[in-house]
């Protein structure tokens, strides 16, 4: 099978690229491991995505947004960044001027289906699913790829987008800055006996983070970052123990608390590729930048990241040429590095607790707290 360019990875930001090329008039296969069904009604996985400005009229662009449920759709007004018991809170947004949200709360599982059905119906779009990439050779004018099927590929351009943990990006020589954490990110829907009138809340506490981020109606996505044998022992535990033990840990904020969907665990870990491009390829999506949660910038990211793929693309001759991903390469690693850089410095200073690193953060969040940094980040997510 010949196609102008291979898409290794089928989640959201693999697919929206793909659809995006296509648009190009190029042919784009979509190589994924998981079934045709599970690519068409994913399953719930606890994770809520908070999509930007930028973010939001991109899906629009690729006919995606269109596709979601509208009645699932939350909107977030306002994020608040507490330290601890301290009542100093960072609050970014909900400024009477703007009349604006800070971006939209949305389901990844919804995101993920969205995205595939937007895939399917573009011209030039081809999804192998059930299969993965078992080798590939790079030449001087394409490259060769034998999936686990025995078929073969000739594509002029490789697009890894198969998570932060990419084995493409092995198989492609491409090293990576990775970062075991130490935490587990524990996720699940919340209901609450107040309201959280749009508001996010993020507070470090009891040796991890806990956030509550809004959805539709008196709900809320919790995300508990811990040592991974306390992430274990709360997902032991039953709902109702579980909702005592949530209420609590949330000091009561919204309410009494009760659990309202399944719970999932992740590790948590962070990379960034030492390469981003290269002579017929390129990273997307985690692939290329695998971000800490606390800035719920990741997703954001893969999109960005994708958008200026196919914009350094756009008139190329040939999709795997150097010239042109050089370009996506520069101008991605400008775009993501300093905050990738600045969460790392702040997950660290987060998870410290010696009295001296409380010290600093507690400060740390009063400088953030300065005006003109507080709309330079409020204009830079409503961008």
């Amino acid at each position: 099978m010949q196609v102008d360019v291979v898409v290794g990875g089928g989640g959201p930001v693999g697919l929206c690229l793909a659809r995006a090329l296509a648009q190009q008039g190029r042919t784009v296969a979509v190589v994924e491991r998981q079934p045709r069904t599970a690519l068409a009604a994913p399953a719930f996985d606890g994770r809520e995505i908070a999509l930007t400005h930028a973010s939001r009229r991109l899906l629009d662009r690729l006919q995606v947004w269109s596709r979601l449920d509208a009645g699932t759709i939350a909107p977030l007004c306002q994020a608040r960044v507490q330290d601890g018991a301290s009542p100093f809170a960072l609050a970014i947004g909900g400024e009477a001027d703007t009349g604006q949200p800070l971006g939209w709360l949305v389901a990844n599982h919804r995101i993920r289906q969205a995205a595939y059905e937007a895939a399917l119906d573009q011209p030039g779009v081809s999804v192998l699913d059930d299969v993965g990439v078992a080798a590939l050779r790079r030449e001087p004018e394409r490259v060769v790829i034998t999936l686990d099927d025995g078929r073969l590929l000739h594509t002029r351009l490789l697009v890894a987008a198969d998570g932060r943990l990419s084995g493409l990006r092995r198989q492609l020589g491409v090293g990576a800055e990775l970062h075991e954490l130490g935490r587990s990110m524990l996720v699940c829907h919340v209901a609450h006996a107040r309201p959280h009138h749009g508001v996010a809340l993020e507070w470090f506490a009891y040796g991890g983070t806990v956030a509550l981020l809004p959805l539709v109606g008196d709900s809320s996505s919790l995300v508990l970052t811990l040592a991974p044998q306390q992430a274990a022992a709360m997902m032991a535990l039953d709902p109702t123990a579980f909702a005592e033990e949530v209420t609590g840990l949330c000091e009561e904020r919204l309410g009494a608390m009760r659990l309202a969907s399944s719970r999932h665990l992740y590790p948590l870990v962070s990379s960034y590729a030492r390469r981003l491009a290269g002579p017929r390829f390129a990273l997307a999506g985690d692939a290329a930048v695998g971000m800490h949660p606390v800035t719920a910038h990741g997703f954001n990211f893969g999109l960005a990241g994708g958008e200026r793929l196919a914009a350094a693309l756009e008139g190329a001759a040939d999709p795997g040429a150097l010239s042109p991903l050089q370009v996506f390469a520069r101008a991605h690693r400008r775009a993501t590095w300093p905050l990738y850089a600045a969460t790392q410095l702040v997950a660290r200073l987060y998870t410290d607790e010696r009295p001296g690193a409380r010290l600093l953060r507690r400060g740390a969040l009063r400088v953030a707290a300065m005006p003109a940094f507080r709309q330079a980040l409020r204009r830079h997510l409503q961008h």
